[in-house]
């Protein structure tokens, strides 16, 4: 009970967050054992549960919310008519709303197999009448144990009208109905027909049914998921790598070790007790050893591929573990409080920042340190009731057809392995450029460069193929970047054989018609417009980047271009990797480095520095009012609130304004759950590696979602969800192939271009999937037809 005491201790003291505990994903029954209605009814098919807090004191709420697919609700608008939509997505149909009372009896139970079960009472309904909250086979024992624990004391609270921490173990006891059997849930034909078995008893400790998860019933579960006779292996975990002499340890605290199995999708206890130690091997090296007592378990280098996430709502470390051949699993370590997860995560992200960084810790100010540290842990942002309000007028779906348009190159009376459309000149597309102004993609394949238009059905329909991407003096290259310019009439060009100029290739007439040199000396790393949305207008300047220099480039001059007055160089080797621009024209610059510069105007100091994370930065966006900033690492993304609430510069963004040195805004870290990830490399063989994200752009339009891609996976993150705190913030989609380049349509967050080695496509958004084993593997049989018709477009350039 300590070890449930404590979590509890800590998540009613966050007074910041509406939402107190939840289970992310379940089903609501409403179940009538004595009825004549029915035995059982199955109310919402996926939802979750959360216990929130009221207006009032010493009130809280249980809250079960039906849980939407990415545009399910603008389907059901589309298909039923405005009226059946709005009855479907009323508060009473949407939402079910319980006050935590004594007399609802809640109370839960860890059936054989591993099955959890909220029940309560009916107090509407018949006498006997129960709602059923069936946890996902995903929900660990522990959130269980929690999420009952903290409705106990949100009953106490009621009750005795004090603060829980006064509780005593008999006043709790009045709220523990455990002795009270909980029906199943599983519909039979008729009331009368069966006799209702009653449910294994409950151990009267809730902590004590958490050691039920076992070896045994869990491959039990598995089998039984499968519906076959044929045995299923669990994951078994890999032999562990010899531990190296150790100059210094970091950390080392005791845990319960579980591991991620891939056929039923969940974490197994793996040993209850094991000690899990950071050690110093080298200079700049780290190594993490889990050993328990009979063996040891795992031991690996400590890099950034473990992708570790911290969350003290459940006690729990999860992090990533790769053999060398390549294997990857996904391990789980639970601690028995607060403070040893804390402790242990002080050591872990000492290493890895050091090891990254080359930089000893402790050289750090303790506020970059805290910086570092609430990036790699679950936050709610505290735009969360904003982002809530923003979601209810998000714009409908738009309309699909299946009438995709083919070019004569794609005749869709034949097949997709057709010889014929296999391109012979050994390129593969590249890069992706959307246009803003009239309508048009860009996909550059080599030294070719492909031509689509949007049409308005939302389908590519191919326009033509520039067919040699050659300098004024008759050299073929491949651009290494491109950029639309000048209302969308020019594409800028970089050449990587010649690092110190641009070209400009003139789209009306499909060549390239000017070689502008920056400088002699600076060379271009990376450009930028010189606003969010100049490609939109006649604007002819535009930002350049080398990697210690920032400055405008102006291709009017004669001579060089860059403009010397516009020009900001450091001494120092800042490695700058990227660039963008919001519409007023502030400017954030990232580096290889992991750090963010924050300008208000060029040629001037930055307003505001962030501190590096240690992994280099590849990519990064702005949205459009300068309020978020989105930067992109090889395994995850960070989310920056720019606007700063408190101080003398309350209100004021990052960009205009310095951020108190106690005061820099928390980063949220974007990333897939280890689990995720782990199945990602079960299937694909290869490691994450994210694509530059993208928020969804127009210049009347509000950022709601996010957009990257890794091996044949596309991602997109809601940022309703992830302000909200949510655990399923994310949907995938996956191809047979690598995604290449990705990005919204411009003015909507409803349809994604999609550049494949050989393809390109323009998909609806509504198509993608919560990440599940299913959707991880790939489409099930039968779904050929949806994919069809939702695939727009697809074109072999040759």
């Amino acid at each position: 009970m300590f070890m449930l005491r404590n979590v509890t201790k800590y998540l009613f003291g966050d007074t910041s967050k509406e939402s107190i505990v939840e289970i992310p994903q379940g089903q609501l029954y409403l179940v009538r054992p004595l009825s004549p209605k029915g035995y059982s009814e199955l109310i919402f098919k996926d939802a979750a549960a959360t216990i929130r807090r009221t207006g009032q004191e010493y009130q809280y709420q249980l809250v079960i919310q039906r849980a939407y697919e990415e545009g399910e609700e603008e389907l059901l608008a589309e298909e039923d008519g405005e009226g059946a939509a709005a009855e479907a997505l009323s508060t009473d149909k949407d939402e079910k709303t319980f006050l935590l009372d004594q007399g609802l009896h809640f109370r839960s139970e860890i059936r054989e197999g591993g099955e959890a079960v909220f029940a309560w009472r009916d107090l509407s309904g018949d006498p006997g009448d129960l709602y059923e909250f069936v946890c996902d086979r995903s929900v660990q024992a522990g959130e269980v144990g929690t999420f009952e624990m903290v409705a106990i004391k949100c009953q106490y609270e009621r009750k005795f009208r004090k603060p829980q921490e006064a509780a005593t173990e008999k006043e709790l006891q009045q709220f523990n109905f455990t002795d009270q059997t909980i029906p199943s849930a599983s519909a039979v034909s008729s009331p009368t027909t069966k006799a209702i078995e009653p449910s294994p008893p409950k151990p009267k400790a809730v902590e004590e049914s958490l050691a039920k998860q076992t070896k045994k019933d869990m491959n039990a579960n598995i089998s039984k998921k499968r519906g076959s006779d044929k045995e299923v292996v669990p994951t078994a975990a890999p032999p562990s790598a010899l531990v190296p002499a150790a100059t210094q340890i970091l950390s080392k605290e005791r845990a319960e070790l579980h591991l991620f199995d891939f056929p039923s999708g969940s974490f197994i206890l793996q040993d209850p007790s094991v000690s899990a130690t950071v050690l110093e091997i080298g200079q700049w090296q780290y190594w993490l050893q889990i050993s328990g007592h009979e063996k040891e378990w795992l031991g690996q280098p400590v890099v950034a591929d473990i992708n570790p996430v911290f969350n003290f709502e459940y006690l729990s470390f999860i992090f990533n573990h790769y053999t060398e051949d390549g294997s990857a699993y996904s391990w789980l370590l639970r601690f028995k409080d607060q403070e040893t997860e804390e402790r242990f995560q002080e050591g872990l992200m000492q290493a890895l920042w050091e090891q990254l960084n080359e930089i000893k810790w402790t050289k750090t100010t303790e506020d970059d340190r805290q910086y570092v540290l609430d990036a790699f842990q679950d936050l709610t942002m505290e735009d969360a009731e904003n982002a809530e309000k923003e979601g209810e007028d998000e714009e409908e779906v738009e309309e699909l057809e299946d009438n995709s348009q083919r070019t004569e190159e794609y005749d869709s009376d034949e097949s997709g392995d057709d010889a014929a459309n296999k391109p012979e000149d050994g390129e593969i597309n590249s890069q992706l450029a959307v246009g803003y102004k009239h309508d048009r993609s860009f996909v550059v394949r080599g030294s070719k460069i492909g031509v689509f238009k949007h049409t308005p059905n939302n389908n590519l329909e191919f326009s033509t193929n520039i067919s040699k991407v050659e300098t004024p003096g008759g050299k073929l290259f491949s651009p290494k970047k491109v950029m639309l310019h000048a209302e969308d009439t020019d594409l800028i060009l970089q050449n990587a054989d010649n690092p110190n100029s641009l070209y400009r290739m003139d789209l009306e007439y499909g060549k390239v018609v000017d070689e502008w040199k920056v400088h002699d000396d600076i060379q271009v790393k990376n450009f930028a417009p010189e606003k969010k949305f100049s490609q939109m207008t006649a604007e002819q300047t535009f930002l350049g980047l080398s990697h210690n220099a920032l400055y405008r480039i102006d291709p009017r001059l004669s001579g060089n271009k860059m403009v010397d007055s516009d020009l900001k160089q450091y001494t120092s080797k800042n490695a700058f990797s990227s660039a963008a621009t919001t519409e007023k024209g502030y400017i954030a610059v990232a580096s290889d480095k992991g750090d963010i510069r924050m300008f208000d105007k060029l040629g001037l100091r930055a307003k505001s520095a962030l501190p590096a994370l240690g992994d280099p930065i590849i990519g990064l966006d702005v949205s459009a009012d300068g309020r978020w900033v989105l930067a992109t690492c090889r395994t995850y993304i960070l989310l920056i609130d720019a606007l700063q609430k408190e101080g003398k510069n309350e209100g004021k963004l990052g960009f205009e304004k310095a951020f108190a040195k106690d005061s820099k805004p928390q980063p949220r870290r974007l990333a897939l759950s280890p689990s995720h990830v782990a199945q990602f490399q079960y299937e694909t063989k290869v490691p994450l590696s994210f694509t530059p994200a993208r928020f969804n752009t127009g210049v009347d339009d509000k950022e709601t979602s996010i957009i990257t891609a890794t091996g044949p996976f596309i991602v997109t993150w809601n940022m309703k969800k992830v302000l909200a705190g949510r655990k399923d913030p994310y949907t995938i989609k996956r191809y047979e192939e690598e995604v290449k380049a990705d990005d919204f349509k411009y003015g909507s967050d409803k349809n994604v271009i999609v550049a494949l080695p050989n393809e390109v496509n323009m998909v609806a958004k509504q198509s993608f999937k919560k990440p599940t084993r299913e959707s991880i593997m790939g489409d099930a049989p039968g779904e050929e037809i949806e994919e069809e018709r939702c695939r727009q477009f697809a074109i072999l350039m040759r």
